[in-house]
């Protein structure tokens, strides 16, 4: 990023506070068996996790089932700091410290993101061993050399390290939320479904899907308008900015690609996936949610009855407020609908044209 930016002094700064934060959250996650010593006895059944591309609909998934009580959810803050002993200590001063929060950079045209946010558990991945796609996405793909493969469970499998970290910090927001279940999401888990599932056998994962012609895109400008609004993206020469969005647009088509060549060769058990396309989730809301609880053994009582109908009513006629331009990524709705057309050809209702939904 020196090198990429003209940034050194930045980017040194960034990287000793990430090394100095990962010591301190190590020190107080071994103090948490010691002031929370409950979270020995937590056990995670039936997490609830949403997986998808960024800007597929799963933030608002994510967010909602959270708010009718499906189960606890990790605020940015908390994934930043999961341990329960640090949590205590620094939760009164986290609006104070939006202001040097990397959430800043974020645009919150398509939802709101600040430390008080309920956000993606990659997250926590990134903070913690500054892994993970998070990593590639904003920071490698600009790097001379193509470092995708690192990424690759089949060439780097790091499956194990990361379900740990998650087993740990799920069972923390489950003792501080006072919750006997877990809503998460994890984009990242679409490349190393089957292996997740071994680990957490029970998972009930809503996989939500959506045409790659709107979410590629929207998932770029997300990446970009975050480094142009920290660093300058756009002043880049034409040549940087072209590697970094061939690159990018790359991994997110490969996002689809892995977990598509998995659901096809029957290497994910189907009792555990719902599959959504974001069609059916706009404009058939109601459906799709007494799918979900029926999938995930949630009951559905009169409160969460009409919280259902109104948010129905609500969906159907929204309208996202998002824009982009193909033209500004170097790509075409043709060269997308091509490089993934075993979505379309697997999932064809994605587009929207027929919304026959299910698993």
């Amino acid at each position: 990023m020196g090198r990429t930016f003209g940034i050194w002094i930045r980017a040194l700064c960034v990287g000793l506070l990430l090394l100095s934060g990962r010591l301190v959250v190590s020190i107080g996650m071994i103090a948490d068996h010691l002031f929370f010593p409950t979270i020995r006895e937590v056990r995670i059944r039936r997490p609830i996790v949403i997986v998808g591309n960024p800007r597929s609909g799963t933030t608002f998934l994510q967010r909602w089932l959270i708010q009718n009580d499906f189960g606890a959810g990790m605020q940015l803050w908390q994934l930043i700091c999961p341990s329960l002993t640090l949590q205590r200590l620094v939760s009164r001063f986290v609006p104070f410290l939006e202001k040097i929060s990397p959430a800043r950079f974020h645009s919150t045209v398509a939802h709101d993101t600040d430390l008080l946010s309920v956000e993606t558990d990659d997250a926590a991945v990134l903070f913690r061993y500054f892994d993970g796609f998070f990593v590639y996405g904003f920071f490698l793909a600009h790097h001379d050399l193509e470092l995708l493969p690192w990424f690759d469970p089949q060439v780097r499998d790091t499956g194990s390290r990361d379900f740990r970290l998650l087993e740990a910090i799920w069972r923390r927001s489950m003792v501080w939320n006072s919750s006997d279940g877990i809503v998460a999401k994890l984009f990242s888990t679409s490349i190393r479904m089957p292996s997740f599932l071994e680990y957490f056998h029970d998972a009930r994962i809503i996989y939500l899907i959506r045409d790659p012609i709107e979410v590629i895109p929207s998932a770029m400008s997300l990446v970009t308008g975050v480094q142009n609004s920290a660093l300058g993206f756009w002043d880049l020469p034409e040549s940087k900015q072209k590697l970094f969005l061939d690159r990018l647009y790359n991994s997110l088509v490969d996002l689809l690609r892995q977990f598509n060549s998995d659901w096809t060769a029957g290497r994910i058990s189907r009792s555990n996936v719902l599959i959504v396309t974001y069609p059916r989730l706009m404009s058939d809301f109601k459906a799709v949610l007494h799918e979900i609880c029926a999938f995930a053994d949630h009951p559905i009582d009169e409160v969460l009855r009409q919280s259902i109908n109104e948010t129905g009513k609500t969906q159907s006629a929204y309208q996202s407020k998002h824009q982009y331009d193909l033209k500004k990524f170097g790509l075409t709705a043709e060269k997308i609908r091509h490089d993934c057309s075993f979505i379309y050809e697997t999932f064809p209702d994605v587009d929207g044209h027929s919304l026959p939904g299910g698993a």
